[in-house]
């Protein structure tokens, strides 16, 4: 009898222990929850946000895409209402610049690589160029420029834009872009082009690390600070220093004839040899991983992240310390007005670019500066005041 009661006393106190743990953590929840409010950018709107806002309560936005998903955030007005921020900026709060590089080794790996000689015998059926893209005339006007590139040069393109060869049937669904058929079927090819869908201080995607991880040379548009983030002070070929596609054309069939000049673009990539010290510490330090079931996420490690910050933050003033105050910059998110290729002429027909992309991005500044104004004032507001201010004269 007496070793049933020492059972059912022990069961009684693990109980206890564990609704005490439980309410304490829902003490701990709440605190988190009444202390900061999280946003994704492509579905941040504005009939969501939390106003009034009291003084201690912080935003927090993750944005990881695109600034064609959401224009308004891009600008200045907007991404500084917020306090913490996970971005593809090197400057916010929790960079995700490297969010597309699962890790350096998959760089370095030679599983895809096809020796050269194996390359030039492909080219009697291959371009010396592949392009593969669905998502047709974004902000980047990329399409524009292939084109063009297409009048001095033979590109073989999959994708829905501009599309002249096809992929085998099984193949054509985008879920196939990530298999290793898929992979082998780019790693025949010389050259990549790497164009992103918009032009962003370090916004970089699979469109600049699945070339290198293939051991094809990529011909990348995008990111202006680009090289700061290549592997090697010369394992990809840059858009922007050539004037004219007619230019890039003739370097591009410059380097498929001369073996030796085209395998100094490789030289990184058969020695093992990532040199960019910026690049290796961002992979190295991050604190979350990609396809690494052994790290967080970054979505993970982005609300841990805020969420330490706020429980120090309700530490502080629980011992009467002022709480830290953190806050976004412009630099946490910035993006150029998207803009025409400098070969492109007046006379050309009209594109995206000029019809939506640009006058997109002009309307979100006027966006940004009303949303601003309303949240200041503090108070809930409706749609129709918030498209009253942003339209009015």
């Amino acid at each position: 009898m007496n070793a049933i009661r020492k059972k059912r006393f022990w069961a009684s106190c693990f109980c206890l222990m564990a609704i005490f743990f439980l309410l304490v953590t829902l003490q701990v929840v709440v605190e988190l929850e009444d202390n900061y409010s999280s946003f994704v950018g492509t579905d941040f709107s504005i009939d969501r946000l939390p106003l009034p806002r009291k003084d201690d309560h912080d935003w927090a936005l993750f944005h990881e895409e695109s600034p064609k998903n959401n224009y308004k955030l891009f600008q200045s007005p907007t991404i500084t209402l917020f306090n913490h921020t996970a971005t593809f900026s090197r400057h916010s709060h929790l960079p995700l610049t490297t969010q597309y590089l699962e890790s350096i080794e998959a760089l370095k790996s030679l599983r895809y690589v096809i020796s050269l000689p194996k390359k030039n015998s492909l080219r009697k059926r291959l371009a010396p160029l592949v392009y593969v893209q669905s998502d047709c005339d974004p902000p980047s006007d990329r399409d524009t420029y292939v084109k063009e590139l297409m009048a001095h040069i033979e590109v073989d393109s999959y994708g829905d834009c501009l599309h002249n060869r096809d992929l085998p049937e099984h193949l054509r669904n985008p879920a196939s872009m990530e298999s290793d058929v898929f992979y082998k079927i780019l790693a025949q090819y010389k050259f990549v082009l790497a164009f992103e869908n918009a032009v962003c201080e370090d916004y970089i995607t699979e469109k600049l690390w699945r070339p290198l991880k293939l051991g094809v040379v990529p011909v990348y548009f995008g990111s202006p600070s680009i090289e700061d983030w290549l592997p090697s002070n010369k394992s990809a070929i840059l858009v922007t220093g050539f004037s004219h596609p007619k230019d890039l054309a003739q370097y591009i069939k410059s380097l498929d004839k001369d073996d030796k000049e085209y395998e100094t673009y490789l030289e990184w990539k058969l020695k093992g040899d990532v040199s960019n010290q910026r690049l290796l510490a961002a992979v190295k330090e991050r604190t979350w991983g990609v396809q690494d079931i052994m790290k967080d996420n970054y979505i993970d490690a982005f609300e841990c992240m805020v969420c330490n910050r706020i429980w120090e933050n309700i530490h502080q003033q629980a011992k009467g310390l002022l709480p830290k105050r953190w806050n976004a910059e412009a630099s946490h998110l910035s993006c150029p007005k998207p803009q025409a290729f400098v070969f492109s002429t007046p006379n050309m027909e009209n594109t995206a670019l000029q019809e939506m992309w640009i006058p997109s991005f002009e309307q979100s500044k006027r966006e940004a500066r009303a949303l601003r104004q309303l949240v200041e004032r503090n108070r809930n507001f409706t749609a129709q005041e918030f498209w009253t201010l942003v339209f009015r004269d």
